[in-house]
């Protein structure tokens, strides 16, 4: 990918389409998780943002990171300006390896937290990052993501056993 993003930098508009296309799905399933129904816009301000941003991308090697930090920035921002929104059960893109009833119970949980909450279950469980890492993603202190993460997983346990 390294070189695909330094043609990309280039100018070189096939290698940028080919990393927008690779970045899009990864993208959209952060925006979706954590912006819920606004993830249509989040992605696409996200994409618009790496676009227009990716010449100052210093370092190729670091682009999914890079791009992981403005989709959750985009989507916070989209969910930050709504109320409580009802969830479509079909919006989300959260892989549960359970039945479909269990999948939409969670999709609603997660549907009923706050969205920073959603972010970090979302970099944590679907992403599989580090506390550094969210920390880095959400450009907060690591102390800050571990408070997050804990009121997150209780807020979660309150709603799943309600």
């Amino acid at each position: 990918m390294e070189e695909l993003v330094r043609r990309a930098q280039r100018g070189d508009t096939r290698a940028l389409n080919a990393l927008l296309s690779e970045l899009a799905p990864y993208v959209g399933r952060i925006c979706g998780a954590v912006a819920l129904s606004s993830a249509d816009d989040a992605t696409q301000e996200a994409l618009v943002a790496i676009f227009r941003h990716l010449p100052t991308l210093r370092e190729p090697l670091a682009v999914k990171a890079w791009a992981r930090r403005i989709a959750v920035r985009e989507a916070l921002r989209a969910a930050g300006h709504r109320g409580p929104v009802p969830v479509d059960p079909g919006d989300l893109e959260i892989p549960v390896a359970v039945d479909a009833s269990t999948a939409i119970d969670v999709r609603e949980v997660l549907a009923g937290l706050d969205p920073v909450h959603r972010a970090v279950l979302v970099l944590r469980h679907l992403d599989d990052l580090s506390e550094d890492e969210m920390a880095a993603a959400l450009e907060v202190p690591p102390g800050t993501v571990k408070s997050r993460l804990f009121r997150a997983r209780a807020a979660f346990r309150e709603r799943w056993s309600a």
